[in-house]
């Protein structure tokens, strides 16, 4: 093992104890009460979210229109494969950023747009990451290993642990995952970015909060992408 690789691994193993910590009072104060909001939520509605989510998903992990071909050695090392993510991150990131701000900036309508059109760029920003790291896009079980990953960016910390595990013994687990849970994903997608999203909708505050929120959370999922590549190649 490289250098390189030796200190990619000890970072990645530094985020794993820092994302099974136990949560905070606050984090959980949090989520129990958007949990009572959830329920009091009617059912037809969790329905019509739930449904949209799942097909703009079930779009972006079978559409053509979001998988770009990369042209990546199987000699690339792995600092070579995570320049090229970084790159493709921070042009990503640009993306969202200018995204969020226009859509932040138009008001209520354009505001509620930005959630799917965000979805999207996160999407293709983890297809790109799945090909340079040396993933074969196109199996089943890699967009399933995906769509687990992005789970993991975007749930509580209770889910997260529970996904993560998932993640961790992915050759043993994904049989199992054939079919998806898509109202607990839309919920725990939902609940963990609402609150920094409906900042967005402020009027006169939402292309600041926008451009902000959206470079945010492309971080982290890049972040929770990187890290978790690196264990599933270093630490199988």
């Amino acid at each position: 093992m490289s250098n390189y690789e030796q200190e990619a691994l000890r970072e990645a193993l530094r985020w794993e104890r820092k994302i099974q910590r136990k949560s905070s009072l606050i984090q959980k104060t949090s989520k129990k009460i958007q949990t009572k909001i959830n329920e009091k939520i009617p059912e037809r509605i969790h329905q019509a979210v739930t449904e949209s989510i799942k097909k703009m998903i079930e779009l972006s992990l079978s559409s053509s229109a979001y998988i770009y071909r990369l042209n990546v050695s199987p000699e690339w090392d792995l600092k070579r494969r995570e320049e090229e993510i970084k790159k493709r991150q921070l042009q990503y990131k640009r993306t969202a950023a200018i995204e969020g701000a226009g859509t932040g900036a138009g008001g209520i309508l354009l505001g509620l747009a930005d959630f799917p059109m965000l979805l999207s760029i996160k999407m293709k920003f983890l297809f790109d990451t799945t090909q340079l790291y040396g993933y074969d896009i196109d199996r089943y079980e890699e967009k399933m290993y995906l769509l687990h990953v992005f789970m993991l960016a975007f749930s509580s910390d209770e889910k997260r642990r529970e996904v993560f595990r998932t993640l961790r013994n992915w050759e043993r687990e994904k049989d199992a995952w054939k079919e998806v849970d898509w109202k607990a994903l839309q919920l725990e997608y939902r609940d963990t970015i609402d609150f920094v999203k409906m900042m967005q909708l402020i009027p006169g505050f939402g292309a600041v909060v926008g451009a902000w929120a959206n470079s945010r959370l492309l971080n982290e999922l890049a972040e929770t992408a990187t890290n978790m590549y690196r264990l599933r190649l270093l630490d199988p």
